[in-house]
């Protein structure tokens, strides 16, 4: 370090200040420090730095996902990732594949490593196991859904009033008989999805039907199998409302498969890349990716520096993009 300030002209404190991201340094001089830094190869030992600081802070936070293949954890990881990086910190990211034993493991090997917080999305359905880290210091927020037997904050879409937006925008399009295809019933959104669905028809006086009613639908190829066999009914439905974002685009697939992407009508919960390409065009309930991720990462940061403010639960609201499929009216026909 003494080296580049040598270089550059400047006091090694500033130097200090430019590698530590302090936005105050004047952006020519702060230019001289880089350029100096690169010439000569210097790279900051982030360990040793740590070490020093007074705050115990590592600079660095985890971010466990469902899958962070799927567009919607992707989605929201990368927000989280850019507005970490304003601010100099590395986000370490794994997926939880819905399995509460990897959640426990994966969160235990981020603390492990010191990470000044968290944004989890939880897998489980108990998360006091966190309450030991959160008194010690480490900093959570939890994402789409909220903890368990633990007070943190948390980042939530409006999942039960967007699946009934979804519901009725089908019944305003003559539907009556919707079929519903979801995730498992104790992942606390799918279940939120399908109340929604319910109340939908409680509110036209719609009859349930079990017989079009699919859980544990929560990949693309189980979306293929379930939506054909839905179709292949004897009274099979009208429309689809589907609940996720990869069953969605299972029953996109079986539909074109069978010739019907024109007949049945599909609203589906998430927004995915190409549903605007598609003919017709996949009419979405999506959710404010941006929005959630932002929020979470806000509270996180607010969190690590020091704000002692009560928890709280922030809900975003969803939105209904029509494209096509939604707006199918019950007895189309193939143009």
């Amino acid at each position: 370090m003494r080296e580049v300030a040598v270089l550059a002209g400047v006091a090694p404190k500033t130097v200090s200040r430019v590698v530590n991201g302090v936005s105050t340094v004047d952006p020519a001089m702060a230019a001289r420090v880089r350029e100096a830094a690169d010439r000569l190869g210097y790279r900051p030992n982030l360990t040793a730095s740590n070490l020093r600081r007074g705050d115990g802070r590592t600079a660095t936070i985890g971010m466990l996902v469902e899958d962070a293949a799927n567009p919607y954890s992707a989605a929201l990881t990368r927000t989280v990732e850019n507005i970490a990086r304003e601010r100099g910190v590395l986000v370490l990211i794994g997926s939880l594949d819905e399995d509460p034993a990897r959640e426990r493991e994966l969160t235990g090997a981020l603390i492990d490593r010191r990470v000044d917080g968290l944004v989890v999305v939880p897998a489980g359905r108990d998360q006091s196991y966190l309450i030991s880290e959160q008194r010690a210091g480490t900093c959570l927020v939890f994402v789409d859904r909220e903890p368990k037997l633990l007070d943190a904050d948390a980042v939530v879409s409006d999942n039960r009033h967007g699946a009934v937006t979804a519901v009725r925008h089908l019944i305003k399009a003559g539907h009556r008989r919707i079929g519903y295809l979801g995730d498992r019933a104790s992942i606390p959104t799918a279940a939120q999805r399908f109340d929604g669905y319910l109340h939908a028809l409680e509110l036209a006086h719609l009859d349930v039907d079990e017989a079009i009613i699919r859980h544990e639908v929560g990949t693309e190829e189980a979306a293929i199998e379930a939506t054909g066999r839905l179709l292949a009914l004897a009274d099979p439905p009208t429309a689809l409302f589907t609940s996720q974002n990869l069953v969605t685009i299972g029953a996109s697939r079986a539909l074109r498969d069978l010739g019907l992407q024109e007949q049945v009508a599909m609203v589906g919960f998430d927004d995915f890349p190409l549903a605007d390409m598609l003919r017709p065009g996949i009419s979405v309930i999506a959710q404010d990716i941006e929005a959630i991720g932002k929020l979470a990462a806000e509270t996180l940061f607010r969190r690590i520096d020091g704000d002692e403010s009560p928890t709280a639960t922030s809900v975003v609201p969803t939105r209904l993009i029509t494209r096509g499929s939604g707006e199918i009216r019950v007895g189309a026909r193939r143009g």
